[in-house]
């Protein structure tokens, strides 16, 4: 992959501070086809794919556990939090990342990924949700103020609102997604409209020749 340095009009993205965990200086890439509201801040370590929505007062900061990693089509909304430990690390394709989220994912509002954490393709994280040392599987939903924390979320299940998913036992017993459920095609529908918004700020596209 190949990056520019951000705009100059673009203080919102940045690189992370030195430090004795992050000895260098590394600035977000953020792909052609995203939009970063002017108040969102993109900090260090951190990999936007193409179609992302970053909207405003999302906090996405690469400066402790790196990297960050956002997939293509996926939607970071208002006032989202995604930060990581120092030492925790996830394994995708045999990369490590601090944070990694998976393409066509929704991340709504107000929600928190503290790493290390995975999350997978076609999720929807619901508003005030919360995701901390947990891998979340594909097409799973997490439906607002629910909290998942230290566990596997095998694919194609939901978690109930306000429930606290602690132990392993509970996360294998959580219900699984079918016809009857009614925020089965949820995510789609978030999605579609988060990839519009990120082609409609033109003014916010950050410009690089990064291909994802």
């Amino acid at each position: 992959m190949q990056a520019v340095l951000p705009r100059i009009n673009q203080p919102n993205i940045m690189p992370n501070p030195i430090t004795s965990f992050t000895p260098q200086r590394i600035i977000p890439l953020v792909a052609n086809g995203s939009a970063i509201h002017p108040q969102a801040s993109i900090i260090g370590n951190v990999i936007i794919s193409p179609e992302v929505n970053v909207a405003p007062f999302a906090s996405i900061r690469g400066d402790e556990g790196t990297p960050i990693y956002i997939g293509r089509g996926t939607n970071v909304q208002d006032g989202v939090v995604i930060h990581g430990l120092k030492d925790g690390r996830v394994t995708h394709n045999n990369a490590e990342y601090s944070v990694y989220v998976g393409n066509n994912t929704s991340l709504a509002h107000q929600a928190q990924v503290h790493g290390p954490a995975k999350i997978g393709n076609n999720v929807f994280a619901g508003m005030q949700s919360f995701i901390y040392k947990s891998e979340i599987g594909d097409n799973v939903v997490i439906e607002p103020t629910a909290k998942v924390i230290g566990v596997k979320v095998a694919s194609g299940r939901y978690v109930p609102a306000g429930e606290i998913i602690k132990t392993q036992e509970q996360a294998d017993k959580l219900p699984v997604i079918d016809q009857n459920y009614a925020n089965k095609d949820l995510n789609h529908e978030v999605v579609e409209v988060n990839k519009e918004l990120a082609y409609s700020y033109p003014a916010n596209y950050y410009m690089s020749n990064f291909k994802a």
